[in-house]
């Protein structure tokens, strides 16, 4: 079996950098990576390569980089499977690398910088705001101050990679995070214009001059990758790569923003550049965010470990379709978008060939919850319904809470204790975790506790 580099793979040589990425992962590597591959394909554009971070996991940079950059993505639909070499990455490495880091950060060639580090990884307070409490950002601060970019949360490696650019003069650039945050650019720029004001008033200033945060909506479904996944793309494509990706056909992504440095010319691979992305944002993270958070916290009630097992489940499949109901009172778009869209995914949830598990999906509830349901959940409260779909979904997520043995939150051993102990008590305890208007809605914390009792037996 070949080696994948790029001397056997005909990849070509690795593009001069242009875009830094922080959180090197799987959906990443399937859609922005991706994008860029696409755009650098297409004739008369300039080649952009990316140079890619690891966040939490500092051993993904290293099959990568073994690999020159290249991967494949195993693209699976009902008719089979299909791989696409993908060139784009032209270097991956250690987020801890902080001279590396800085360094490219500062290079002028490099126009943008985009984030996938979950929403988990911004280190917000309840308000929104950067936690400055939080120990990790603290500590950040600290080193920060004192010239030290050895720093460990994802604001605090990009804003010493700023830091480092503003010294160099390298110019402008753009920030594109593309993780599932309500107006996701204005949010991060909350965040990392609150950590520059708490390190440098100077460097504070700079970023609100330099950097702009462009608002995005992504969406391409990307399940965990198995060995047999890998063996499968060694039999389509005869290279051991040990780092391909799975994912979907579809995929969509909608930015909003200014690039003072430019771009790559990611419209080739079927970007759309809007003014506005709320509307396409709130489609995404209520109709098929919600309904993965809501399947992956009521489906294991009934037996099922991924999506398409859910929704084959008629029973599932009618708590989504309430959900959507619900959803789709509240959004403005056209009547015949939304149809489509929920048509289509249906089409992907059902897709037997893509095993998105539930427990992947389940991770940091906490955080996903406040932005995937709760907004529908208060609209449809305020117009006095109580909705079938987000009662089962904070009813699945108290069912996950306490049977416990699957929880991975930033606010898991919390959430954890506060969920256990007699069901009276605890589903308010736990509902004013995420809103105290919850906590105080007699009518919703029955029916969260109705809901409950009925998945749990």
């Amino acid at each position: 079996m070949r080696r994948l580099t790029r001397a056997e793979a005909g990849g070509g040589e690795a593009a001069t950098v242009r875009v830094v990425h922080l959180g090197l992962g799987a959906f990443f590597r399937a859609h922005q990576a991706w994008y860029t591959h696409r755009a650098n394909t297409a004739d008369g554009t300039e080649p952009a390569g990316i140079a890619a971070f690891t966040g939490r996991r500092p051993d993904a940079a290293r099959p990568l980089a073994d690999q020159d950059g290249l991967y494949h993505l195993l693209v699976r639909d009902r008719d089979g499977d299909r791989t696409e070499l993908v060139t784009s990455l032209s270097g991956a490495y250690d987020g801890a690398d902080a001279k590396r880091r800085d360094g490219t950060l500062a290079d002028p060639a490099v126009s943008t910088v985009t984030l996938t580090i979950t929403e988990a990884g911004y280190v917000r307070a309840a308000d929104g705001a950067p936690d400055l409490a939080d120990p990790r950002l603290a500590g950040d601060l600290e080193r920060l101050r004192a010239g030290d970019s050895a720093v460990s949360t994802a604001p605090g490696r990009l804003l010493a990679g700023l830091a480092a650019r503003r010294a160099a003069d390298a110019g402008p650039l753009a920030v594109v995070p593309c993780d599932n945050l309500v107006d996701n650019g204005a949010t991060v720029a909350r965040v990392l214009t609150g950590v520059a004001d708490a390190v440098d008033a100077d460097l504070a200033a700079w970023v609100r001059a330099n950097v702009s945060f462009v608002s995005t909506t992504i969406d391409r479904i990307t399940p965990a990758t198995t060995p047999g996944d890998r063996d499968v793309v060694a039999s389509l494509c005869g290279f051991a790569d040990q780092a391909p990706v799975v994912t979907e056909p579809f995929t969509e992504w909608v930015l909003a923003g200014d690039f003072p440095a430019g771009r790559p010319a990611w419209e080739h691979g079927g970007a759309r550049f809007v003014d506005d992305v709320r509307p396409f944002e709130q489609r995404k993270l209520w109709l098929l965010n919600g309904a993965h958070s809501l399947l992956a916290y009521a489906g294991p009630a009934r037996g099922h470990e991924t999506v398409a097992e859910a929704i084959a489940d008629p029973v599932c499949r009618g708590w989504v379709d309430a959900w959507w109901d619900a959803a789709a009172r509240h959004l403005a778009l056209e009547a015949a978008d939304i149809a489509k869209y929920r048509d289509d995914l249906v089409e992907r949830f059902a897709n037997p060939r893509i095993r998105h598990a539930l427990a992947q999906i389940a991770m940091d509830g906490s955080q996903k919850l406040p932005i995937r349901v709760l907004p529908v959940v208060a609209r449809e409260r305020a117009d006095g319904v109580l909705p079938e779909g987000g009662v089962v979904a904070l009813a699945g997520w108290l069912a996950h809470l306490r049977d416990g043995t699957r929880v991975r939150d930033p606010r898991g051993e919390e959430l954890v204790g506060l969920a256990g102990g007699p069901v009276e008590e605890a589903v308010p305890r736990v509902l004013a975790v995420l809103d105290p208007a919850l906590a105080d809605d007699a009518e919703l914390v029955a029916g969260v506790r109705r809901t409950l009792t009925e998945l749990t037996g």
